[in-house]
């Protein structure tokens, strides 16, 4: 951990914070992180890709760890998160990449690799699929209590997560989701209940671990992400060309889902990659699935990802 280098890029007005390591003349590979999570969550993969002789950049979203907060976190977009990307890349002189996400990071990837195409020498992402804008249902016919619908509506996850620091909320949401089942609440329940003072953290997840997201999310505190991802589903993106049919990501691309990760279960995700349907919006994918996956597989099992990424930038090295 020590050998990662951390500095802080001008982007759009805000000071961004990047970790980075690896050579500067090497091929790069850019990591986009999830909630709750910041640049840490790539810690072993970033090590990993560097010993291969590739540098790898892991940026805290706007809003995020150590990245400047925007003057109006409300108003922040993925698109804004997508520009981000683009110009930190910009600002290190580095005009294509392997791309890496995880969660609604991989969201960020896909929607980069969209509208950037050309800067895009493969994309490799963990839990959650690539759908076409517009046809992702599944929130719509989860019950109210979805922890999706809930931090959807203004205020309420405010005050939910108001009630705790922000390590214990951080602790809860990475119990809650290393879990199998949805999370979703009763009807006189909060999302932050249905994780018990004494359920233990995930046996791969240690204090130190919990340390280094509680002190960042203090810092940060939940507006900005609350915003992006979960109150920006609906964001409607301008791209080059009209009409979600005609959306392909032609680069190189892996999907890793853990079989035990609750977005699996999510209506209709498991039928869309096993029928294979995915494959008409990314016809150059391979998909791996991790039987005792859970949602964070690449903190869960590092050396098991961490190879299937290894082989899958150097199958496409440019």
């Amino acid at each position: 951990m020590d050998q990662i280098k951390h500095t802080y890029v001008e982007v759009n007005g805000l000071k961004l914070h990047v970790a980075e390591i690896g050579s500067d003349s090497s091929p790069a590979v850019v990591f986009l992180h999830g909630f709750p999570e910041i640049w840490y969550t790539w810690r072993h993969q970033m090590i990993a890709v560097a010993n291969a002789g590739f540098r790898a950049i892991a940026p805290d979203y706007r809003g995020y760890g150590l990245s400047d907060i925007p003057q109006q976190p409300d108003k922040t977009s993925f698109v804004d998160l997508v520009n981000d990307t683009a110009s930190i890349l910009d600002s290190l002189a580095i005009s294509k990449a392997f791309v890496i996400g995880k969660d609604f990071g991989a969201m960020v990837g896909y929607t980069f690799a969209l509208l950037h195409p050309e800067r895009v020498a493969g994309i490799a992402t963990l839990g959650v699929p690539f759908r076409p804008p517009g046809s992702q249902k599944s929130h719509q016919v989860l019950p109210e209590g979805f922890y999706i619908r809930r931090w959807q509506e203004p205020g309420r996850a405010e005050a939910d997560f108001g009630r705790f620091d922000a390590k214990t909320v951080v602790r809860n949401i990475y119990i809650m989701f290393s879990r199998s089942e949805i999370p979703i609440a009763g009807e006189n329940q909060e999302i932050m209940d249905l994780v018990d003072p004494s359920d233990p953290l995930p046996s791969w997840f240690t204090e130190e671990d919990l340390s280094a997201y509680g002190d960042l999310y203090h810092k940060s505190g939940f507006q900005t992400p609350l915003q992006v991802p979960y109150r920006s589903f609906k964001e409607k993106i301008e791209y080059p060309k009209q009409g979600s049919s005609d959306l392909k990501i032609v680069a190189p691309a892996l999907f890793i889902m853990g079989e035990k990760d609750y977005v699996f279960k999510f209506p209709g995700t498991e039928e869309y990659l096993k029928s294979g349907e995915i494959k008409k919006y990314m016809p150059n994918l391979e998909i791996v699935y991790l039987p005792e996956g859970s949602h964070f597989v690449q903190e869960q099992f590092p050396d098991q990802v961490n190879q299937l990424i290894l082989n899958f930038l150097d199958h496409n090295k440019y």
